[in-house]
């Protein structure tokens, strides 16, 4: 029994902060709330759910059987299949069932509620895209459309975000790939790769049994409630490719390492034009960094990377947009809206709460035993991509500028925590990823989910 002892502390903590997150929005505790200074139909659009944003909704759709059969599935063989298969056949079949899976989650709330219509809702970026007449103009007065209560303020979610995000639909739109389904698409497809992204940096950090164990995890993992659909799973596609690619370079994998690093750097880069957050994916890049055999490695891999970062900044530069103008005038905007309501006495925990429900239980468990003095020591790999995801979510948390919705917010991080049941003792990961499946599958049929 010793031997479960870590993840049995983890999965029992986690479901303990599962249930006062949901538990406590009902006793009355004064600012220990989701939501103050509102009204019963503003609790009830804003915090119905709390930790998650939803409400609830007790529903089946056209994605319940496909959603139930491939869970199954995966729990059922997804190990045996892992262990088997070709390294390549391994990596296209986890993001091919990852889209999978996530598309059919999404279609439990139906092709136009769940799928085609979500990045058409009034707040996000699709809203603005036919606003935008002359691209370069845009992006030189962006900053000065930050701030609320202004004639031409950006809409929410485009205020809230570097200019990139915005400019991603904008493409999309010129070259003839206009409307939600499309922009659905662009983020099944980049949010469902974080599944080959990690099995790749995993692999190289760690080992191919490791990554191979971690693959039916990352395949079916309840993360994909939000990759299908937010842009946010975009955001996550782009970073963990930069992660892996990071990698590769910092262990010489490849033909020319200094490629993986330039690409690497230039993913990373954008990352930070897509979401301001992104910054943090500095931390999990200082845990590849120091999986490397020695300082030598980390420095060949990590200037190109900056150099290739820092050329992606001074492209906006040019085009007249500076980043940390751009940072300084969001954190005034959040101020400006709901975030005065969302007190940090309730989010600073019930963030927790929320990636607890993002990723999983059963990958809670393996996050019990991440923290091995011995293994940390020895710069394992994937402890190293943990802790590096970890503190990220920490320090995001502690800025106070995450409260709610970090079930999708933070899926750049929670993504890579969902590994962690690479960790957990072999015969007992297809009981730990039931745990998974059945927690998404509960999320997806009882809550419609606002993403």
């Amino acid at each position: 029994m010793r031997a479960y002892r870590k993840e049995t502390i983890a999965a029992a903590s986690g479901l303990a902060l599962l249930v006062a997150a949901f538990v406590v929005p009902h006793l009355d505790l004064g600012i220990v709330t989701p939501l103050i200074n509102a009204s019963p139909e503003r609790i009830r659009d804003f915090a119905d759910t709390a930790p998650i944003f939803g409400w609830w909704d007790t529903h089946i759709g056209w994605g319940t059987v496909p959603a139930v059969v491939l869970g199954f599935a995966a729990v059922i063989w997804g190990q045996a299949l892992a262990l088997r298969l070709n390294w390549r056949a391994l990596l296209l079949g986890a993001w091919a069932t990852s889209a999978a899976w996530a598309f059919s989650l999404a279609m439990v709330d139906g092709w136009q509620r769940g799928f085609a219509g979500r990045l058409t809702a009034r707040h996000e970026y699709l809203r603005q895209v036919p606003t935008v007449t002359d691209i370069p103009e845009a992006v030189r007065t962006f900053a000065d459309r930050i701030l609320d209560y202004q004639p031409d303020s950006w809409i929410t979610h485009v205020s809230g975000h570097p200019p990139g995000a915005l400019l991603t639909f904008v493409w999309l739109d010129r070259i003839g790939l206009g409307g939600g389904t499309w922009a659905g698409l662009l983020c099944l497809l980049a949010g469902s790769s974080v599944a080959a992204a990690i099995l790749v940096a995993v692999r190289t950090l760690a080992d191919e049994r490791t990554a191979r164990l971690a693959a039916p995890f990352v395949a079916v993992a309840p993360t994909a409630i939000w990759v299908a659909v937010s842009a946010d799973g975009y955001f996550a596609g782009v970073a963990a490719w930069g992660i892996a690619l990071l990698a590769l370079a910092v262990r010489r994998r490849g033909r020319v390492p200094e490629l993986s690093a330039v690409a690497a750097g230039l993913l990373l880069g954008w990352a930070i034009f897509l979401n301001y957050g992104l910054a943090l994916m500095a931390l999990p890049a200082i845990a590849v960094l120091l999986c490397a055999a020695d300082w030598r490695s980390a420095l060949r891999a990590l200037l190109p990377a900056v150099g290739a970062a820092v050329v992606v900044a001074v492209v906006f530069v040019a085009a007249g947009f500076w980043w940390f103008d751009g940072y300084h005038l969001v954190q005034e905007r959040y101020w400006q809206g709901i975030a005065n309501d969302r007190p940090f006495q309730y989010w600073g925990w019930a963030n927790f709460a929320s990636v607890v429900c993002a990723i999983g239980l059963g990958s809670v468990a393996g996050l019990g035993r991440v923290f091995d003095i011995a293994a940390i020591r020895a710069r394992a790999g994937l402890h190293m991509l943990m802790l590096g995801a970890l503190a990220s979510i920490v320090v995001a948390d502690l800025s106070r500028l995450s409260k709610a919705e970090t079930e999708r917010i933070w899926l750049p991080f929670t993504m890579w925590l969902v590994a962690a049941g690479a960790l957990l003792p072999e015969r007992a990961q297809r009981w730990w990823l039931a745990l998974n499946v059945t927690g998404a599958l509960l999320i997806s049929h009882l809550i419609l989910t606002n993403w």
